[in-house]
């Protein structure tokens, strides 16, 4: 008897999903006799401090979470967060007569569905339910018609989750010892990295060329329209019969690859167009291919990242909260998969689409198949797609903003999918003539015609390259046939520079992680959230730039850990995953060899991979041996003529000499500049400005040595106490210190000023009320304080000039909120692609922020405001919007006072001195634990 007809007759069904939304709208399909409550995510893991893993365990196990002396074992605990949530779990659990399972159809999925039944403990009958879209059909079908748990999915997940502990245990301790503090190494991210700095390093060693060539327009002599126009542009090919250089004809050396072709400079491009000024032009050839575009794959994960970020502006993590979002309220199939598989159901509906809004033409006679290109593809899942076995039109959903536009994105996408080729004729006409003084010119033009539309009609896919021109773009040439004659209405000379390879953006990255087989769709947005959030790479534009510190972090593993961050090992890896995940290798003896070497697999050499010896030494033999690395060394760039940019605790810099002898030089590097724009020449303006101490004189007052200085939140003067000034304790002496105000400098500030700017907060005078107004100035800038009202003053040099009159008088004004007056914008970006509403930067007492008049989202670090971009505007609100209104934190109601008894004070001291010495150890381990938690990712 199926569960469906178990519930006719009565009785209390459980379904745990993994989130609220996802509940709330599965609660309404199945109605009564099933209780629907979210896991809220993974209920237990890996244990994220020693002071989390149960007493019994010892040694190395404390600190991995893992026992890799017991086969690996790991050890999970329930999440803090999730006891509450747990405890509700059992409450209903012991209440239901039967439990579902219903965690997303994947590897994770799979895995939260085991972690609940394991600690769950169910007596009653369990089911796993699974379903990959969140229709009414679908919930009742996947009720209907359960299965077991999957374990090989499970171990497969469990191999992975150990093997990332493992890595970002191990080796991000070493980060933090050789380069930085709460630094984070792991599988994916780390080489990740490697392909942003490696593009990097592309673009610093690159060298541009320069190179000429003509333009000419051509004329037929005759009247021409839209279908056959007078006149065609071509550019010059080649004279004499030797191909004119382009661009890729020069290496990143800026030389020519091959002497094979001509290279134009300047003078000899204008003098040529001079001497071709009157000559007589013909056709010499016209060549015509059919044309024909097959339509686009549905979108799987990577490819609907891809093609947000080029149409709407979206980062790879902004695309997923919203396809989660449209997941969870069934608007669309499960977003997480690699395949572009579309079920019968879905292409029937898709069929139906096409016919009824483009016509019988626009429908091939048979339905369109999609092969899974994708490596290891879960092809179990669909391709992403509007849910149900009727598509929902966008103008249906009822959806705004975001969602809105992603949906319509996927629909678009899957009913264009199911459409005919779009067909046309490809031209290429070339023309000649004989110049001035001789010479034979030759030029091209190409173009492309459209006579059928096809899936055009419904979607067009973008373009990474801003300049590429789009597949339903149309060059439409004169109809000309060999030997027609032509004249040259004009000849220009163009000159042009090749430029370095284009930094990655997200939608590139992810298409490269892809091809170069490393990682997984389903992680590649948290991926990218990690190194930019880790400050290894940060975004100008839509452009990711690696920052100094990345340098300093892969230098170090291409130079110690090589292997862990090679692109081929890192893809092989995950092929070893795979194969463990499909039953045709064991987890124990691959990990034991990749963490022990070849000696300690146990004869399972022939399970732990290809056999060539990738894993030889072990990741555990990498990373024992730290005397080796020479944290300087690994951390210091030569930029030239004697300067040195380095990398260090607080920041990269640039010195040039040695410290403590005379001429060294030593200056900070903007943490917003890009790597391949520190040159020489700019190194040398950083050494050129002042640094360091600036010695002010002597306060008259105190005696002390008052001193400015450049600090990391900018400059500030302060005093030098004696030695003998007590640091600690009750009679701690601190040194008065204040920021410089934004018209000072640190190479003009006086001691005068200084002495002024360290006297804050000053005292203005009372109220009538004996209430004292004190002038402070403060993060947001200067204002007066009475009591607990504050009221900004308008400039910083009212905090030494305002009267107590002056600000009676504005505590006598009704006090405002907000701004008195709107200020202008900094910068017009544009219309969002979403809201439809114009966007424009505005300054912001946390800096300056980009908004729709609905949405804000502050610039980040390598953003500013002469050289954001629209495109960067609208990604940045679209982040903004994914990510929903900021939760508020409930205020915690003030505790009672209670008058507590001396004796039971002094008890409750006693036992708290006791409790504290029985956890200072691990205390002082969870402290560790905490960071490598941190650092611990993908």
């Amino acid at each position: 008897m199926s569960p469906t007809s178990e519930t006719a007759h009565g009785g209390r069904r459980l379904v745990i999903v993994e989130s609220p939304a996802k509940a709330k709208t599965i609660k309404g399909y199945l109605g009564p006799g099933y209780v629907v409550e979210a896991s809220v995510g993974h209920i237990r893991d890996l244990p994220s401090g020693a002071a989390e893993v149960p007493e019994k365990y010892t040694g190395e196990v404390r600190r991995l979470g893992v026992d890799v002396e017991h086969d690996f074992q790991p050890i999970y605990v329930v999440n803090a967060d999730k006891r509450a949530q747990v405890k509700k779990l059992k409450d209903l659990l012991a209440e239901s007569d039967e439990l579902f399972l219903a965690t997303d159809e994947d590897r994770e999925g799979e895995a939260i569905a085991w972690h609940l039944q394991e600690v769950l403990k169910p007596k009653v009958p369990v089911h796993r339910m699974v379903f990959h879209e969140i229709t009414k059909d679908a919930i009742r079908e996947a009720v209907a018609n359960p299965r077991e748990l999957n374990q090989r999915m499970v171990d497969a997940q469990e191999t992975r989750r150990i093997l990332d502990r493992l890595y970002g245990y191990e080796v991000s301790p070493v980060l933090w010892k050789k380069v930085m503090p709460k630094l984070s190494a792991g599988r994916v991210q780390s080489v990740a990295t490697r392909l942003v700095v490696e593009r990097e390093r592309e673009r610093i060693a690159f060298r541009s060329a320069e190179y000429w060539d003509l333009t000419g327009t051509f004329s037929t002599g005759r009247t021409g329209d839209a279908s056959d126009p007078s006149t065609l542009v071509a550019r010059l090919a080649a004279v004499d019969g030797k191909r004119v250089a382009q661009g890729r004809d020069f290496g990143a050396d800026g030389r020519l690859k091959s002497e094979a072709v001509l290279h134009l400079d300047e003078a000899n491009a204008r003098a040529l167009a001079a001497a071709l000024a009157e000559t007589r032009f013909s056709v010499r050839s016209v060549e015509s291919k059919p044309y024909r575009r097959s339509p686009y794959a549905p979108f799987r994960t990577t490819t609907l990242q891809q093609e947000a970020s080029r149409k709407l502006g979206f980062g790879a993590k902004a695309t997923m909260q919203v396809a989660q979002k449209l997941y969870e309220n069934g608007f669309i199939t499960y977003m997480r998969t690699d395949s572009t598989v579309l079920s019968d159901t879905a292409v029937a509906a898709a069929r139906a689409q096409v016919t009824q809004l483009y016509g019988a033409d626009y429908l091939p006679e048979k339905p369109r198949v999609y092969a899974g290109k994708v490596k290891n593809a879960q092809e179990a899942h669909e391709a992403i797609r509007p849910s149900g076995d009727r598509f929902r039109t966008p103008a249906e959903t009822g959806l705004t903003g975001d969602q809105f536009k992603l949906y319509e994105l996927i629909w678009k996408r899957t009913v264009a999918s199911q459409m005919k080729d779009a067909t046309g004729n490809s031209v290429t006409v070339k023309i000649g003539g004989t110049s001035a003084d001789g010479r034979d010119a030759e030029f091209s033009a190409s173009g492309k015609t459209i006579t059928f539309h096809g899936f055009m009609k419904a979607y067009v896919e973008g373009a990474d390259d801003p300049n590429a021109e789009l597949d339903d773009r149309e060059r439409r040439l004169p109809q000309v046939t060999e030997g027609d004659a032509l004249s040259a209405e004009e000849i220009t000379a163009d000159g042009h520079a090749t430029k370095p390879p284009a930094r990655y953006t997200e939608a590139t990255l992810v298409k490269e992680l892809e091809e170069r087989e490393i990682g997984r769709p389903s992680t590649y947005a948290s991926i990218i959230g990690t190194i930019l959030d880790r400050g290894y790479v940060f975004k100008k534009g839509t452009a990711l730039v690696p920052s100094f510190l990345s340098f300093a972090v892969v230098n170090l593993l291409e130079k110690h850990f090589g292997r862990l961050v090679d692109y081929d090992f890192t893809a092989r890896m995950e092929d070893d995953l795979d194969r463990i995940a499909r039953g045709e290798a064991q987890s124990v003896p691959w990990l034991k060899r990749f963490y022990f070497g070849e000696g300690e697999a146990a004869g399972g050499a022939a399970d732990a991979g290809n056999g060539d010896g990738d894993h030889l030494g072990g990741l555990k033999e990498l990373v024992t041996d730290l005397g080796a690395i020479d944290a300087r060394e690994i951390s210091s760039f030569p930029v030239g003529d004697g300067i040195v940019l380095r990398v260090g605790r607080y920041g990269a810099y640039v010195e040039r000499g040695e410290r403590e002898q005379e001429g060294y030089q030593k200056a900070d590097v903007p943490d917003d500049l890009a790597p391949d724009e520190l040159t020489v020449e700019y190194a040398e303006e950083l050494l050129a400005k002042p640094s360091g101490d600036f010695e002010l004189g002597t306060d008259p007052v105190s005696g002390h040595q008052i001193v400015a200085k450049a600090g990391r939140y900018g400059p500030y003067v302060t005093e030098i106490l004696p030695e003998s000034t007590p640091k600690t304790g009750k009679n701690a002496v601190k040194p008065r210190t204040a920021s410089l105000f934004k018209t000072m400098s640190l190479d003009t500030v006086t001691l005068e000023e200084a002495l002024q700017l360290m006297s804050l907060p000053r005292v203005v005078g009372a109220d009538a009320e004996g209430v004292e107004i004190t002038a402070q100035n403060g993060r947001y800038g200067p204002y007066l304080k009475k009591g607990t009202d504050s009221r900004s003053l308008t400039s910083e040099d009212q905090l030494f000039s305002i009267t107590l009159e002056e600000a009676l008088a504005i505590y006598a004004q009704p006090k405002q909120r907000g701004r008195a007056a709107a200020k202008p914008p900094l910068k017009e970006l544009g219309t969002d692609p979403v809201s439809e509403k114009p966007v424009v930067v505005k300054d912001g007492r946390f800096g300056p922020y980009v908004t729709d008049g609905e949405t804000n989202a502050t610039l980040r670090t390598g953003d500013s405001v002469e050289t954001i971009t629209p495109e960067r505007g609208y990604e940045l609100l679209a982040e903004k919007r994914a990510k929903g209104p900021a939760k508020k934190t409930a205020k915690k109601a003030p505790a009672k006072k209670t008058a507590a008894k001396k004796t039971a004070a002094k008890k409750t001291t006693a036992a708290k001195k006791t409790a504290a010495k029985k956890t200072t150890t691990a205390a002082k381990t969870t402290a560790t634990a905490k960071k490598t938690a941190a650092a611990e990712s993908e």
